[in-house]
């Protein structure tokens, strides 16, 4: 159990803010795409500035199949089950979006080498669901759902596949998809049976790689979508037009009050900010804009494309990631009308600003990251899917993946990149490999969903 009651997570955001600090990290790294046969496999690095170890990746969790393309992955419980006493987060469920095959790893057993302890198989979601290109995973007090991009044959919009806590198929969770054409991120808050989600684009659309002519055959997506969560189907569209230029992640506030939630539109390279007025009406508007710049070897200004947000546990400060200018930012939100920019730094990206880190160079950007509960640390990785990451940073092939800690000042704010850490992922025994998403077994700011 990780902490208060009885059951796993915590009673209030509050309580997750006092929780031990993590000691270890989960992150996906891939050799999909890399031209190296091997894996893709789960990394557990030391966190633990105490420890011999410190920073270096003391376990290679290996996937049974190659070509997975592990992307993003979430636990079986969270804190939306922390009164089920008979629930523990003690497994990762790990999709790869290419095989659709979903790895349900055990971390709990031996947190330092976690276990392979089922996979469910991707031909038997298509085959039941028709679904296939895994993304987001949330649970859902004892079961869990998780967002697919495309049906079986990689067209959207996808759907939502519903897994009981035994991890069995249960089936589609969603009653309807309505008008939605493209699937992607999501997240909840119950206490207003509301859902959000947001749109990428078809498998077959993202996977060979970007092309920017897709985006104005409409190819791409530019809508969120507000759901009735227990009826399970979509009841309102926010058109976002050129503001909302693929509108991926997708948070609403930790605060299970709050109707307050950001999406960052990764190629218009905006923060949208929705809320539910006091007149029960859902309104947005675009709160950050970061402009394109130019660029001597492209022909157009290059967008700082926004692939990823994430909102500390206190609700305080928003972070953002332009993968290809090469900066994360830190936001104060304590007015999420008027956001202000508190912390800048920069660690790779095609403006040339910070190519090396601790002695390591940088292939990509910035890209996924992941904060510590008490808001302090912040842990930044490189890759953002591969074939967009050889098109854009043809050198990630041969250096490998990067993984950056920074340090965030939650009183004043404030970010600085912490000189004692880096993880080279570019150095990993079967070559270098790309790292994405990150995890803690205590949970982090993007799991917990209070009911």
């Amino acid at each position: 159990m990780d902490g208060g009651c009885c059951g796993p997570g915590y009673a209030s955001p509050a309580e997750a803010i006092k929780a031990p600090r993590e000691k270890l990290l989960y992150t996906i790294a891939i050799y999909t795409g890399t031209g190296i046969q091997k894996p893709d496999y789960l990394a557990t690095v030391d966190a633990d500035p105490d420890s011999p170890t410190y920073s270096e990746v003391i376990h290679r969790l290996e996937m049974p199949g190659i070509g997975d393309e592990l992307h993003h992955m979430g636990w079986n419980a969270c804190s939306s089950c922390h009164d089920d006493g008979s629930m523990s987060r003690k497994y990762l469920l790990v999709p790869g979006v290419r095989s659709n095959n979903i790895h349900v790893v055990d971390t709990a057993t031996d947190p330092r080498a976690p276990r392979l302890h089922k996979v469910i198989d991707g031909a038997e979601i298509k085959a039941k669901t028709n679904l296939s290109g895994p993304h987001t995973v949330h649970c859902l007090g004892s079961e869990i759902i998780i967002s697919f991009l495309g049906d079986a044959k990689g067209e959207a919009p996808g759907g939502y596949l519903h897994l009981n806590k035994e991890f069995e198929i249960v089936g589609r969770w969603e009653a309807s998809m309505g008008d939605i054409p493209f699937s992607y991120d999501f997240w909840y808050q119950p206490r207003h049976n509301v859902m959000v989600s947001s749109e990428w684009a078809a498998p077959n659309t993202f996977m060979p790689g970007f092309d920017l002519e897709e985006v104005g055959y409409l190819k791409y997506g530019r809508r969120l979508h507000f759901w009735d969560f227990e009826k399970r189907a979509p009841i309102e569209t926010m058109y976002l037009g050129e503001d909302g230029l693929i509108p991926l992640e997708v948070k609403f506030l930790h605060d299970p009050d709050s109707t307050h939630g950001f999406c960052g539109a990764a190629l218009s390279t905006n923060v949208i900010h929705f809320w539910k007025s006091e007149a029960g009406k859902w309104e947005w508007e675009k709160i950050i804009d970061v402009a394109n710049e130019p660029h001597p070897e492209w022909p157009i200004p290059v967008p700082g494309v926004m692939s990823a947000i994430l909102v500390s546990m206190d609700d305080k400060y928003l972070y953002l990631n332009n993968w290809l200018h090469g900066d994360m930012r830190q936001y104060d939100i304590t007015d999420p009308h008027n956001p202000k920019l508190t912390g800048q730094v920069w660690m790779g990206g095609l403006l040339g600003k910070a190519p090396e880190v601790n002695g390591v160079k940088v292939a990509g950007g910035p890209q996924m990251f992941q904060l510590s509960l008490d808001g302090k640390r912040l842990y930044v990785t490189t890759s953002l899917f591969s074939t967009w990451d050889n098109q854009f940073y043809p050198e990630i092939r041969t250096q490998g993946g990067v993984m950056v800690m920074i340090d965030c000042d939650v009183e004043n704010g404030g970010m600085k990149i912490n000189p004692d850490f880096i993880v080279d992922f570019g150095k990993e025994p079967n070559g270098p490999s790309r790292c994405h998403e990150t995890r803690y077994p205590g949970g982090d700011c993007t799991s917990d969903i209070w009911l």
